[in-house]
C-alpha cells in the first residue's frame, strides 16, 4: 500500500453533521456495512450492531452513501422505505444496478428464488448466467423488480442515481454500446452514473466520442481513480456530461491486488491508503468540478477495515478549506490549506 496510516478519528455518539458541510460536493462510501468495516470496530460505537443503528450512524457522518449490496442480490423495496425512513431528509443513495443489468456473470444464487428456477438449466462447465441467456420475458421481469425496488427511494426524493458499472469485458463494441442505450431506455425517468471499466472506451482516440455519447444519453459520466495499465482498467477521465451531476470513483491504487487470483472479499482488493499528497491532489481536482455541475458526489471504495471512512472524512475536511468564501455579494477564493 502506498501513503502512510492515519490514525482512525474519534466520534461523537449521535454526532450531528457538521453545520458547514458543502452541498455542492458531497462525499462518502461505497457501501455502509461492508463486513470488514464492522469487524474493525473503529467506527461504529460500541452497542450499534443492528442495521438501523448503523445507518443511523453513518447519515450522522455523511450526506451519501452508495449502496452495493443491490449489485450481488436484488434489492428488495421493502428495504429501500426503511433506509429512507432512518436518514435525514437531505440525505441521499446512490444504489448499485443488479449484476446481470450490467452484463456480468451472474450465479444462480444471485437471483431471486423464483426467477432461477424458471431459467434453462446450466449446459456443462458454464457456472454463471449472463444477459443473454436470459428469455425476454424474465429480463423485463428483472427490470420490473429492480425499479420497483429503488422507488421508495425515489418516492423519498432520495435516490441521486442509479449506478450502472458495466463488467470488465463491456468493451467500446457495437453490440455493447447498444447494451448500454438498452439500459439507459429500461430505466427512463431515472439518473443513471455509467461507469466503464474497460480501457477501450477512453483510448486515444476515442474520450471525446464517449463523452458526447454519453451527453447525448443524458447520463453522468464517472471518474475513477484506479491502477492505471494493470489488468481491467478504464482511464481517470475528469470531464462531467450531465449539468445537475458529477460521480467520483475512488478505488485505490493498489497495484498488486488490483487483478489478483483467489482474493476472497472486495477488502482485499481494494486495500489502499490514500496518502495526504493524493488527498490533497484529488481534492484539487474535485473542486474544478463545481463549477460544470450542480453536484459532485465522491465516493470512496478502498474498504479495508476503516479506510473509506477515514478517506472520506479527510477528503471532506480538505474540500472544505476549498470552499469559496462569500464576503458581500463577491466570492472570494480560499485560502491556501496549510498542511494537517
Amino acid at each position: 500500500m502506498a501513503g502512510e496510516t492515519v490514525q482512525p478519528d474519534l466520534f461523537v455518539l449521535d454526532a450531528p453533521p457538521a453545520p458547514s458541510r458543502r452541498k455542492d460536493v458531497l462525499v462518502g462510501t461505497c457501501s455502509w456495512s461492508d463486513p470488514s468495516l464492522i469487524r474493525s470496530k473503529r467506527f461504529y460505537p460500541r452497542g450499534f450492531s443492528s442495521a438501523e443503528k448503523r445507518l443511523s450512524f453513518y447519515a450522522s457522518q455523511f450526506p451519501i452513501v452508495e449502496v452495493d449490496s443491490s449489485f450481488f442480490a436484488m434489492p428488495q423495496a421493502a428495504h429501500a422505505a426503511l433506509w429512507a425512513e432512518r436518514t435525514p431528509d437531505d440525505f441521499v443513495f446512490n444504489v448499485k444496478a443488479f449484476r446481470l443489468l450490467t452484463g456480468h456473470q451472474t450465479p444462480p444464487a444471485s437471483l431471486p428464488p423464483d426467477i432461477a428456477a424458471l431459467l434453462p438449466p446450466l449446459q456443462g462447465r458454464k457456472k454463471n448466467y449472463y444477459y443473454a441467456d436470459v428469455p425476454e420475458e424474465i429480463r423485463d421481469e428483472l427490470w420490473r423488480r429492480f425499479i420497483e425496488a429503488i422507488a421508495p427511494l425515489k418516492r423519498a426524493g432520495k435516490l441521486k442515481a442509479a449506478h450502472f458499472q458495466f463488467a470488465p469485458w463491456v468493451t467500446n463494441s457495437p453490440e455493447w454500446r447498444e447494451h448500454v442505450e438498452h439500459c439507459v431506455e429500461r430505466m427512463a425517468g431515472h439518473l443513471l452514473a455509467v461507469e466503464f471499466r474497460n480501457q477501450t472506451w477512453f483510448a486515444e482516440g476515442r474520450v471525446d466520442r464517449t463523452l458526447a455519447w454519453e451527453r447525448d444519453m443524458g447520463v453522468a459520466h464517472v471518474i475513477v481513480d484506479e491502477p492505471q495499465g494493470v489488468g481491467n482498467y478504464a482511464q481517470g477521465v475528469w470531464e462531467v456530461t450531465h449539468p445537475e451531476l458529477a460521480v467520483v470513483r475512488l478505488h485505490g491504487r493498489n497495484e498488486q491486488t488490483w487483478s489478483a487470483k483467489g482474493l476472497t472479499a472486495s477488502s482485499e482488493r481494494f486495500n489502499y491508503e490514500y496518502s495526504d499528497d493524493e488527498i490533497e491532489q484529488l481534492s484539487e481536482q474535485i473542486n474544478s468540478l463545481v463549477e460544470r455541475a450542480i453536484q459532485v458526489q465522491v465516493l470512496v471504495n478502498v474498504n479495508h477495515e476503516d479506510q473509506g471512512v477515514r478517506a472520506a472524512q479527510r477528503l471532506e475536511r480538505r474540500l472544505q478549506k476549498l470552499m469559496p468564501c462569500i464576503q458581500g455579494d463577491k466570492f472570494q477564493a480560499p485560502e491556501t490549506p496549510s498542511p494537517e
